[in-house]
């Protein structure tokens, strides 16, 4: 079947703000914690919201709060200077809009903060359908925000993709019936993610054509 919907994740996918979280996660451990962790911690659950990620250091639920509320603070203050988007992917994204697929954004990042990231990219007209943190009760690698994407969209699972660069993406989208995309222009290689066999692997954002080859 032809795909007719292409649900994109945001972070590592869209834009490159690796750099931006991993320097957000350093200042929020210094903070309350007085250490820095590896970033290899942070990146393993790369695609979680800050809540879950926070749960690795602390149970306790008045500092998981502390912790994600200094984050986002650190976060947005330096956010439109160290955001961008990947090279190709506005061009790809706005390729899919013209050939008149649906498109949606299913991001493990809070509504707002995923708005100004496509804000930042110039793609803040580009999707039919946005879903956040805070549109699901079960966020990523639950299925629940890609059905919910699609509910919205009305549209079926069997002419969907969701493309994303982690581990949680992909287990995702293979959850909730879609077939799976891996973005290797993010910071995961083939390597990272070769057991979770997605449906497609893309080397760019070029790459996305190949979807529609068969038109």
């Amino acid at each position: 079947m032809a795909l007719t919907t292409f649900l994109f994740d945001l972070d590592g996918t869209l834009i490159d703000s690796i750099e931006l979280i991993l320097r957000s996660y350093r200042h929020t451990l210094r903070t309350h914690r007085g250490e820095e962790p590896a970033d290899d911690v942070w990146m393993e659950g790369l695609g979680t919201p800050l809540w879950v990620q926070f749960r690795r250091f602390t149970e306790d639920p008045a500092e998981i709060e502390a912790m994600v509320a200094t984050y986002r603070a650190y976060n947005l203050a330096h956010h439109d200077e160290m955001v961008r988007p990947y090279e190709g992917v506005v061009e790809a994204v706005r390729a899919l809009k013209r050939g008149g697929r649906r498109l949606g954004l299913v991001t493990s990042k809070m509504r707002s903060g995923a708005m100004r990231g496509l804000v930042r990219a110039s793609l803040e007209d580009a999707f039919d359908v946005v879903v956040g943190a805070d549109d699901v009760t079960h966020p990523k690698p639950d299925p629940e925000p890609v059905r919910l994407a699609l509910e919205r969209l009305g549209a079926p699972a069997s002419g969907a993709v969701f493309i994303g660069d982690s581990r949680h993406d992909l287990v995702c989208g293979r959850a909730a019936g879609v077939k799976t995309a891996a973005a290797l222009w993010g910071p995961f290689d083939r390597a990272h993610l070769a057991d979770l066999e997605p449906d497609y692997w893309l080397e760019t954002p070029r790459d996305l054509s190949l979807l529609t080859a068969d038109d």
